[in-house]
């Protein structure tokens, strides 16, 4: 498999094209930084008080580390930061304030720093739990609101579909920035330090155990 093509490919598919030594950046800027108080440089504080237990929702402590010991809510804050397009931002910033709007009111807190995986959990699951076609008409929805965005005027969008699409996208860059975490790609992925040795044929199985590439 060619390494960069699929890193991206990876990003084309969450909506963004990365440059692969942009992304090495931001991944070595988060790994080992150890933060006792995180302040984001996208994010408000009470947004990634929120974004640190919403990774960590999705993707929890098992036998591997949560989201959040990876360092995944600071690599979701500087991709953001540093790599998407104003217009992605503020889409990005604007489905969040729906989804945490949605998760205030059902739990009749006032603000963000105070929700917790309790509260934040459900509405992450209605968001994620549409059918096929709801996903299609969801992302048609979605594309026609950016659409618009672009054309200079102020379109409307359904909230239920703004919480699915902050909803999608955090799952996206989750697993996306989990992935290519420093503790991920050498001990669950199939690891090959650089200079290592070359291998020109032989059986994939045989080479990772079935494990993808670490990238």
């Amino acid at each position: 498999m060619d390494r960069r093509k699929a890193l991206k490919n990876m990003g084309m598919a969450l909506g963004y094209t990365v440059a692969t030594p942009t992304l090495i950046s931001i991944v070595q800027s988060c790994k080992g930084e150890t933060v006792l108080e995180w302040t984001p440089d996208f994010f408000t504080k009470e947004q990634g008080a929120a974004l640190t237990q919403l990774v960590d929702i999705i993707l929890p402590k098992t036998d591997t580390p949560s989201a959040s010991e990876t360092q995944v809510h600071l690599f979701i804050d500087r991709f953001a930061d540093q790599v998407m397009e104003k217009e992605q931002q503020d889409f990005l910033k604007m489905s969040m304030d729906r989804f945490l709007e949605k998760a205030l009111k059902d739990s009749g807190k006032e603000k963000a720093a105070d929700l917790t995986a309790e509260d934040l959990e459900p509405v992450l699951a209605d968001a994620l739990k549409a059918t096929k076609e709801e996903e299609v008409s969801n992302f048609k929805s979605i594309k026609q609101y950016n659409e618009a965005i672009a054309e200079g005027k102020q379109p409307l969008l359904e909230d239920g579909i703004a919480r699915f699409a902050f909803a999608n996208n955090l799952r996206g860059m989750t697993i996306w920035g989990y992935k290519t975490s420093e503790y991920v790609g050498e001990k669950v992925l199939a690891y090959l330090p650089v200079p290592g040795e070359y291998i020109g044929c032989a059986d994939t199985k045989e080479l990772t155990g079935g494990k993808a590439w670490s990238l």
